[in-house]
C-alpha cells in the first residue's frame, strides 16, 4: 500500500496541475486520466502487439501440441522457433501489464487522498483535522467507508476552516489551498462530488453514479471481450461471464458507498480505456497484423524476384568445360 501510496503522491502533482488550471476536480480528472493514459500508451500498444501475436499463432500451435503433444521437450522446442520466426515473446504482455496496473493503482490513491496526495499537505496535520472532525456530532454518519475520510473531510472543511483547532494546525495559506480545492467539486452546475450516495438512499439523481459506474465497466468488458474474437470460446465459459457481470456489480457497490469523486473517476477510466482499446483493435489487431505479415512477406519474394535477370539462364559447369575444352583444341590444330 506504501508503494501505491508514493506513486499516487507523485501522480497527484498531475491532478493538482490540471486542477490549478481548470479551477474544477471533474474537469482536473478528466484532463488527468487523458495525460496518464497517453503516457501508458506505448505499454498498452506493446500489450496490444504481444496479444495479437498470440492470437494469430493460436492455430500453428494447435498443430504442434496435436503433432509433439508427447514429447514435451521437442514441443518446446518447436514452441520456441515457432515464437522466434514470428518475432513474439511469450513473455512479453507481463511486464506492460504489470506496470500500468501499479500506476492505476497509484492513480487510485491519488483521488482517494487528495489532500496528503494531491495537494501534499503534511499527513501528520491531516491526521490531526480528521481526529478533530470525528468529535463534530453527526460528522460519522457522513464519512461512509473509513478510507475516503479526506474526501469526507473537504466536504465539511468550509464550516470549520474558521475553527481555532484548524487554523493552529494547518497555516494560513494551506487553509486557502484546501479551501479553493473543497470548492470546486461542483460539475454539471449541482453536482457534488464530494457527496456520498447512500446518504441519499435509493431516489435520488446520485444513484447515477454507481449505476453509470457499473455500467461503463460492464460494457467495456463486454465490448473487448467481443473485439477479441480469439478468445470467443472463453466468452462463454462461467468464469469469464463471472468477470464481466460480478466485478462491475462490485465496483457499483461501492461506488454507492464512496464519494462520488472516486467513482466518477472510475467512469471516466472505464470510458477512456474503451476508447483506446477499440482504435487498438482497429489498428493491430490479429487479422490485421496477420495480412500485414503476408503483405511484408509477398514483398520480400517480389523484390528477391526482381534482382534476378529476365533472361538469365543457370550454367552448367560441367558442360562450359567441355565446351571449353573443345575450342581450345580446334584452335590448337587450326594453328598446326
Amino acid at each position: 500500500m506504501q508503494i501505491f501510496g508514493s506513486i499516487g503522491w507523485l501522480l497527484g502533482y498531475i491532478l493538482w496541475g490540471a486542477f490549478f488550471v481548470f479551477k474544477n476536480f471533474g474537469i482536473a480528472i478528466i484532463v488527468f486520466t487523458i495525460i496518464v493514459k497517453a503516457a501508458l500508451f506505448p505499454f498498452s500498444l506493446k500489450q496490444q502487439k504481444s496479444m495479437a501475436g498470440n492470437a494469430r499463432m493460436a492455430k500453428k500451435q494447435k498443430e504442434l501440441r496435436e503433432k509433439y503433444g508427447n514429447n514435451r521437450q521437442k514441443l518446446q522446442e518447436e514452441m520456441n522457433k515457432l515464437y522466434e520466426k514470428e518475432g513474439v515473446k511469450p513473455t512479453g504482455g507481463c511486464l506492460t501489464t504489470i506496470i500500468p496496473m501499479l500506476i492505476l493503482l497509484g492513480i487510485f490513491y491519488a483521488v482517494a487522498y487528495p489532500l496528503t496526495n494531491t495537494l501534499h499537505i503534511d499527513g501528520d496535520h491531516v491526521n490531526k483535522a480528521l481526529e478533530f472532525a470525528n468529535t463534530i456530532p453527526g460528522y460519522t454518519h457522513t464519512v461512509g467507508n473509513a478510507t475516503y475520510q479526506e474526501v469526507s473531510l473537504l466536504r465539511i472543511f468550509p464550516q470549520i476552516q474558521n475553527t481555532e483547532y484548524i487554523q493552529s494546525i494547518f497555516s494560513a495559506a494551506e487553509i486557502s489551498k484546501i479551501s479553493e480545492f473543497a470548492n470546486g467539486f461542483t460539475i454539471f452546475g449541482n453536482v457534488d462530488l464530494l457527496v456520498i450516495p447512500s446518504q441519499f438512499g435509493f431516489w435520488s439523481w446520485y444513484l447515477l453514479f454507481p449505476v453509470l459506474c457499473f455500467l461503463s465497466n460492464v460494457g467495456s468488458s463486454f465490448i473487448m471481450q467481443k473485439m477479441n474474437k480469439a478468445n470467443s470460446a472463453m466468452q462463454s465459459q462461467g468464469c469469464m461471464m463471472a468477470m464481466i457481470y460480478v466485478l462491475p456489480l462490485i465496483s457499483a457497490w461501492i461506488a454507492f458507498s464512496v464519494p462520488a469523486a472516486v467513482s466518477f473517476y472510475w467512469i471516466i477510466s472505464a470510458l477512456i480505456q474503451l476508447g483506446q482499446s477499440i482504435v487498438l483493435n482497429k489498428t493491430f489487431s490479429p487479422a490485421h497484423l496477420t495480412a500485414t505479415s503476408e503483405a511484408r512477406h509477398a514483398a520480400l519474394m517480389f523484390a528477391n524476384e526482381a534482382k534476378v535477370p529476365y533472361n538469365y539462364v543457370p550454367k552448367n559447369t560441367h558442360t562450359d568445360k567441355a565446351n571449353s575444352n573443345k575450342n581450345n583444341s580446334n584452335k590448337s590444330k587450326k594453328k598446326k
